[in-house]
């Protein structure tokens, strides 16, 4: 079972995961302007990819790392596959760009970006006056010779390389300008939703930065720098001083890419090179005039509705709908005492639900405590908020910010500061381990003592992104499972050398182990009944001794099918090895982002949600919970939904044993049905019912 040739590589899987994405902005079945958007999404990955997954393999490299993948490659190996597979992915979102959506969103939806050639007399006078007035000053040309260094170029900063010639000396020169983030990429010509690249604008009035001087050349590029940079935890006294030294450290990490025009002459791309410190393999060449193309996401959102998803507001659950005139939200903790309560994002309201949830501890005078872990939450956080407002009525309140989440360290370090100043007990996260689990519990004072209340999700503490991720929550106050909450907040805030679980499975402590003990359930059942049955959603699969427990189990009958968005290591379909392992992966409207795992157990089904994916840094480098489903109508209801996952017949892609993920094509007769699309009508055929009486 350890045979390289059984696993994916996980870079090219996830390269996959976004070819697929990038599919979206071709596909004729989404609206305009969401194709421009799922264009700008694979831009963005992109983005991380290079600075998280090949800043870390290059990291390897100069470490001198030998260690084999599981699919048996060596950094090195991993980086040459990375350079050969990348520049097919960098290509075709240029393509799709230039060829498809720049020509059809002025078609079709009125957005017309210009050339600075192609502006008329009067929008040529408009935009330079623009320049004058809004971008003049706030430009620093910085110019490089003996006398200047080479300057610092920022991370996923666009610049313009300018070449200049003294009129007199005949003396060739080099600056640097950064284009300011401060100004809107795309500037506004006179006709509405009629723009230019504000490069284009700048290159074009650029002579005013360089008076006297004669203007060889403008070239605009762009670096990615690392953003891999590794902690020595246990060497540091202070996490929150640690984390804030990385980000600094981050700023000036190295530069692992740099895009560039094609039209860039050999001697400017050759000076950025050495200056930068790169390679040839490390230089990506756009040719369609457009570097950076994150910045259509500020097209997609242009008020053009025609070409836009219909709006989606999400339900609010019948048990939790407000009554009366004027209407009242019922009391959330009489209804979780009414029985558990699950909530399904977006299709169900956030704001109505968990959000509600916290916001109503906070004002319930018989709260005396809440504790909540924060993974990544929104700017202007209602829940923050909320916290606040509690440990201001002197509740107590206790929250562990994850400040390791990469790429929000900053902004959870700015909410903790927050929260500490209001009186919340801040904590910052176990030496050696993330903690992303997503739980919040409630302790209130009720005539027969102190009930638990609790929270246990798949997502974060984030109404922004709750209307973009599908995500599940269970709201419950069963109480052996608050007291098991209750002794996971006591080893995320204090000192306890050992705890017992029995309703949660917690990684690192006994999660792999749990699951692993269901699998050979299975196993077993299969070999009595015929009967096993594994179905598992999650965002990505790369566990090495997950995949070979699916194996065995495949291998002795057990039916497995497996819902994977990103990328997924194991290889399905392959004989006598994993010919009953099926792997979808579903890419639509919504991010999925739920991790639900079924065990169909002889006809008793177990249901489990929670935190965690089956990948390695899930089971044994974080602190996750996962919580099984026991209220029968619930479990029926997630049964049903991963069902309808399976039915997919729109937007699933389908795994095959070389790699190649396939769109699935119904069908005659079938009905040309979408997973996310069935879960939207079922959830308006629910907001027509009435709330129970």
């Amino acid at each position: 079972m350890n045979h390289a040739s059984l696993y994916f590589n996980r870079e090219l899987s996830w390269l996959d995961f976004n070819w697929r994405v990038l599919f979206q902005s071709k596909d004729e079945r989404v609206p305009l302007l969401e194709r421009v958007r799922f264009l700008a999404i694979v831009s963005s990955n992109l983005d991380e990819f290079f600075r998280k997954r090949v800043g870390g393999l290059k990291r390897q490299v100069a470490a001198g790392v030998r260690r084999l993948s599981p699919d048996g490659r060596t950094p090195e190996d991993q980086l040459l596959l990375i350079a050969q597979a990348v520049p097919g992915l960098y290509h075709a979102i240029g393509e799709v760009w230039k060829n498809e959506l720049k020509p059809a969103i002025e078609e079709r939806a009125g957005v017309v970006i210009k050339d600075y050639g192609s502006l008329t007399k009067e929008e040529r006078e408009a935009v330079n006056n623009y320049f004058q007035e809004k971008i003049f000053p706030i430009l620093t040309p910085l110019a490089v010779d003996p006398g200047h260094p080479f300057p610092f170029i920022s991370n996923l900063s666009l610049s313009l390389a300018v070449m200049l010639r003294h009129p007199v000396k005949k003396t060739e020169h080099f600056a640097r300008i950064k284009v300011p983030v401060t100004r809107e990429r795309w500037i506004p010509v006179n006709e509405k939703h009629h723009f230019i690249p504000i490069e284009q604008v700048i290159a074009n009035n650029i002579g005013a930065l360089f008076k006297g001087m004669e203007i060889l050349g403008v070239y605009p590029f762009r670096i990615t720098r690392n953003a891999d940079i590794r902690r020595n935890e246990e060497e540091a006294e202070d996490l929150i001083e640690m984390i804030s030294e990385e980000l600094r450290e981050r700023r000036y990490a190295s530069v692992v890419r740099l895009e560039i025009q094609s039209a860039t002459p050999e001697h400017v791309r050759l000076l950025l090179m050495r200056e930068l410190g790169l390679q040839p393999e490390d230089v990506y060449e756009t040719a369609n005039g457009l570097i950076d193309h994150t910045a259509c996401m500020a097209l997609a959102n242009l008020n053009v509705p025609e070409h836009q998803y219909e709006p989606w507001e999400p339900m609010i659950p019948r048990r939790l709908r407000p009554e009366g005139d004027p209407p009242e939200a019922p009391n959330v903790f009489k209804v979780i005492r009414d029985g558990d309560l699950i909530v399904h994002h977006p299709y169900e309201s956030f704001k109505a639900t968990t959000q509600h949830f916290v916001e109503a501890a906070a004002e319930d005078p018989k709260v005396l405590a809440i504790k909540q872990t924060l993974y990544r939450t929104s700017d202007e956080s209602p829940i923050v908020k909320a916290l606040m407002r509690a440990a201001e009525r002197e509740k107590q309140v206790a929250v562990l910010v994850e400040v390791k989440a990469r790429f929000d360290e900053e902004n959870n370090i700015e909410w903790a500061q927050m929260l500490e100043k209001s009186g919340v007990h801040v904590t910052y996260g176990l030496v050696g381990l993330k903690t992303h689990t997503k739980i919040t519990l409630v302790v209130r004072e009720e005539e027969d003592g102190l009930r638990t209340y609790c929270h246990i999700g798949t997502g974060n503490y984030n109404p922004k992104t709750a209307r973009l991720y599908t995500d599940l929550g269970l709201l419950t106050c069963d109480k052996a499972r608050g007291l098991e909450i209750i002794n996971l907040f006591h080893v995320l805030t204090g000192y306890v050398a050992d705890q017992h679980y029995e309703k949660l499975l917690v990684a690192p402590k006994s999660m792999r182990k749990a699951f692993i003990a269901m699998i050979h359930q299975e196993v077993e059942n299969q070999a009595r009944y015929g009967n096993g049955h594994i179905v598992a959603q999650m965002n990505a699969l790369d566990d090495v001794e997950m995949i070979q427990e699916l194996y065995r189990a495949s291998q002795a009958g057990v039916r497995i099918e497996l819902i994977v968005r990103g990328h997924c290591r194991l290889r399905p379909g392959l004989p006598k090895i994993s010919e009953n392992i099926r792997v979808i992966s579903i890419i639509g409207r919504f991010l999925e982002h739920s991790r639900v795992y079924y065990f169909y157990q002889n006809g008793q089904p177990r249901v489990f949600i929670g935190s965690a994916d089956w990948q390695r840094r899930n089971l044994d480098d974080r602190v996750e919970a996962v919580t099984e489903i026991e209220d029968t109508k619930i479990r029926e209801r997630l049964i049903s939904t991963l069902r309808a996952a399976l039915k997919d017949r729109r937007s699933a892609w389908v795994l095959d044993e070389d790699g190649t993920y396939t769109l699935y094509q119904p069908k005659e007769g079938e009905y040309d049905s979408g997973f996310q699309e069935v879960l939207m009508r079922r959830a308006n055929k629910e907001r027509a019912v009435p709330p129970p009486a």
